[in-house]
């Protein structure tokens, strides 16, 4: 029996928010068009997955909590379950939101190891900024949001190369830092892989 998923649960509560969900992995796909490994951390129920699966050669999703509509492998970067330099490219939606702030560099070690020396990541959650007009139970469950300059920072202690974008409804731009309700960072080269940082 197909059990509900987070996008169709989604969709029956806010349709508009749902498309806003599945743009940001079409952005990934995009971005990660005939890569060989692609690890997504934190994947759910891997439902919408999917999108990018279309792209990549082989797609792993994982997950710390059982999932129920996918076979997906389960994964704890925390834990440091991960085999090394395994994955051409890596990423996490809607994820770093919810690990502790003195957890997040063990969080970013962990897929940095999973990578190859010249590895690709990207990283989507909510803006700080937009958290003002995020509901009770949003806020409660996000308790790692951050500025622009706050996930740059994050990202260059782990990557020699990261790229900002803003991310407004579905709509991916470089715009005015403190009006983006949702930021994804384009990140390369993990440091500490033996790969030069190219910038």
């Amino acid at each position: 029996m197909f059990q509900e998923t987070d996008f169709l649960a989604t969709f029956r509560r806010d349709q508009r928010h749902a498309v806003f969900w599945f743009s940001r992995y079409k952005f990934v796909a995009k971005m990660l068009v005939g890569h060989k490994r692609v690890l997504e951390v934190g994947c759910g129920n891997g439902f919408a997955g999917a999108i990018v699966g279309q792209a990549v050669k082989l797609l792993v999703q994982t997950d710390i909590n059982p999932m129920r509509d996918s076979p997906a492998e389960r994964w704890n970067p925390i834990e440091g379950k991960y085999r090394k330099g395994r994955f051409t490219a890596a990423y996490a939606l809607d994820v770093l939101e919810h690990v502790e702030a003195r957890d997040e560099d063990d969080f970013i070690e962990g897929i940095c190891a999973s990578l190859e020396p010249a590895g690709t990541f990207i990283v989507g959650m909510p803006s700080l900024e937009s958290q003002a007009y995020a509901s009770e139970e949003s806020r409660s469950e996000h308790r790692n949001c951050k500025t622009e300059q706050g996930l740059r920072e994050l990202m260059q202690r782990h990557f020699g190369c990261v790229y900002l974008f803003g991310m407004n409804d579905e709509v991916v731009h470089t715009g005015f830092h403190a009006m983006c309700h949702y930021r994804i960072a384009l990140c390369n080269t993990p440091r500490g892989t033996g790969a030069r940082p190219r910038g």
